[in-house]
């Protein structure tokens, strides 16, 4: 494993890069850690705002999960672990009457298969990958899954969403778009965080945050574990988001690889065997499945210092944080207005990134083989196609997602046996995806 040598004595000249196995002074660093716990938060606790789930466990788990994927990649690749927002909607699906059992075993069971796939590319390459899912399948995949959401943004009744405070709502959105558009560097870059913030203000104002549980919180205990309840008919909701997993990690490794000048492809697999892992054992204590994060990937090209001992650092603090109940219980307070204007904001760009994809891979739609699939998924997923199967439910996600990739291999090959279809528009996959701005990663 590799560890790290010190940078120039500890400092940081203007411009300067601090490579992946360099460090600075450790008091720069635990500094420029914390730097990551801020910009991975704003996310990561938005999930178990949005799902339910225990706050200091999803923050456990985002934090050993990023240890064990700094173990498992040799302490080479630089990355930080946080919440998936591809989980939210199976999760919301798969809830009953506020337990997390049988969502957790979703999780777990879509860790395994990841790790699996991690296990596979280790071993075989990712090729594959870039044939089961070219960019026109990528970016539907993704586009389908953000707004699959837009219900929840919505709300799913009175209490629940942006409809529940409307005024709190709009004032969080425009807190958004004002912060992202009058602030540069690591302030715009937190923008739905701060957005966030200046919500929950305005709630304050208006008698909507009740800090009774805060009050009797202690300072210091364990997060809130829960074992997963099996059961087999959860299995197809989750299915499609280990395809937006790959996806993300694949992306985000060629990202790091970009920014550090260093060739990661040999440790794809391990990368994703790693994230595997992760949300495996997410799913068994009660914790939000995991992905690499690309806001802390934009911080790395903003700072320069590229030395995973930042994200040592910043796993540590985020396991740390979990064992502080009070802490879990105030941002439990963060009222339902302002988490549906947040989602909102976040769901939107999900969808939208699907389209980035299409357009930075130059994805043609003249053509109908890539037309009809994708507007077949996107339909489906959008309306939430829910259909039953024995004791399995397939829904809009899953639906979507195996409807969209059946008719895209079926109509190509049959294109091509018979000589109707056009030449493939979209050469490169997911290995081939640039940074994405980190307003646009969840």
């Amino acid at each position: 494993m590799a560890l790290w040598t010190l940078h120039n004595n500890g400092i940081l000249e203007p411009g300067a890069v601090v490579a992946p196995d360099q460090r600075l002074g450790w008091g720069k660093m635990i500094g420029l850690g914390a730097q990551h716990v801020v910009a991975m938060f704003g996310a990561t606790f938005l999930v178990p705002l949005i799902t339910g789930f225990p706050i200091p466990a999803t923050l456990f788990f985002s934090g050993l999960g990023t240890i064990l994927f700094l173990l498992i990649t040799g302490n080479r690749l630089p990355s930080y672990l946080g919440s998936s927002f591809a989980f939210i909607s199976p999760v919301l699906a798969s809830k009953v009457d506020g337990d997390i059992g049988k969502a957790l075993f979703g999780i777990m069971l879509a860790g395994i298969l990841l790790a699996i796939v991690g296990g596979v590319v280790h071993l075989a390459g990712s090729k594959w990958i870039d044939a089961l899912m070219p960019p026109v399948m990528t970016g539907t995949i993704v586009m389908l899954i953000g707004f699959n959401l837009a219900g929840a943004a919505w709300g799913v009744n009175e209490t629940s969403g942006f409809r529940a405070a409307p005024l709190t709502g709009w004032i969080t959105v425009i807190a958004i778009v004002l912060i992202t558009v009058l602030f540069h560097g690591l302030i715009g870059r937190l923008s739905i965080l701060l957005g966030v913030l200046v919500g929950y203000v305005a709630a304050l104002f208006q008698g909507q945050v009740n800090f009774e549980a805060v009050g009797a919180a202690a300072w210091i205990g364990l997060p809130q574990f829960t074992l997963p309840t099996p059961d087999l008919g959860v299995a197809a909701l989750f299915l499609p988001v280990v395809l937006v997993l790959i996806a993300e990690n694949v992306g985000h490794v060629k990202s790091v690889a970009l920014m550090t000048g260093k060739n990661y492809d040999k440790s794809m697999g391990r990368a994703l065997l790693a994230d595997g892992v992760a949300t495996t054992l997410a799913g068994l204590g009660g914790g939000s499945g995991t992905t690499t994060y690309a806001e802390n990937i934009g911080v790395m090209a903003a700072t320069k210092v590229y030395s995973t001992a930042l994200y040592w650092i910043a796993g540590i603090i985020a396991m740390l944080l979990s064992f502080i109940p009070k802490f879990g219980q105030a941002i439990a307070t963060i009222p339902a207005g302002v988490i549906g204007a947040a989602g909102t904001v976040l769901y939107g760009m999900i969808g939208l990134l699907g389209a980035r994809i299409w357009i930075e891979n130059k994805v043609s739609f003249t053509n109908p083989v890539n037309l009809i699939p994708a507007a077949v998924g996107l339909i489906m997923g959008i309306a939430d196609f829910t259909f039953t199967l024995g004791s399995m439910t397939f829904g809009g996600v899953t639906v979507g997602t195996i409807t969209a990739l059946v008719l895209y291999h079926a109509m190509k090959a049959v294109a091509k046996a018979r000589g109707t279809g056009q030449a493939d528009d979209a050469p490169v996959g997911p290995a081939d995806f640039q940074p994405v701005p980190v307003e646009e990663a969840r």
